[in-house]
């Protein structure tokens, strides 16, 4: 089920909120794979100089014996030095806070960051760990049987909500 939610809107008032939360030469990095396209659209419209980054956490996962490893693994590219950096690690959803857990691992393997600023297109009930996003798009209630995934390519993002195990 594809749901109605316009993206490029939403794209364009998280680009608004981070004009305000912009330091000195920020990276931005994005999470693969709904995360890299979100981070394409935002690194465009911000007008970064930067090279963008992105992180494939497939590995950093602490719970891949509960969800399995994910098959299309990708390599990460950290194209700049993220040390005393102000990163914006930019994801889809924001759910559980794992995702963010292990990009935050991975990107220290890489450096250390001045800071780091989290966007995510869509945040979702259901956190686990301490984690917010300092830039959202959208809210959405969800049972805990539907997941959000990002479908169609950073040029025509689309929402679908799929119906999972509980």
């Amino acid at each position: 089920m594809t749901a109605s939610l316009d993206i490029d809107a939403t794209i364009r008032r998280m680009t608004q909120s981070l004009h305000g939360l912009l330091k000195k030469h920020p990276v931005m990095v994005g999470i693969h794979t709904g995360g890299v396209w979100v981070a394409q659209r935002l690194h465009k419209e911000l007008g970064l100089t930067e090279p963008l980054g992105t992180l494939d956490i497939s590995f950093y996962r602490d719970d891949f014996t509960r969800i399995g490893m994910n098959p299309q693994v990708k390599a990460s590219n950290l194209p700049v030095s993220v040390d005393d950096r102000h990163v914006i690690l930019v994801d889809d959803v924001l759910h559980t806070g794992r995702t963010i857990r292990a990009a935050l691992n991975e990107l220290f393997d890489y450096g250390r960051p001045a800071s780091v600023t989290l966007a995510a297109l869509i945040v979702r009930d259901g956190r686990e760990l301490p984690i917010e996003a300092q830039v959202t798009g959208e809210h959405m209630h969800l049972t805990k049987r539907q997941h959000v995934k990002l479908i169609g390519g950073p040029d025509r993002l689309q929402l679908e909500i799929q119906e999972g195990s509980g």
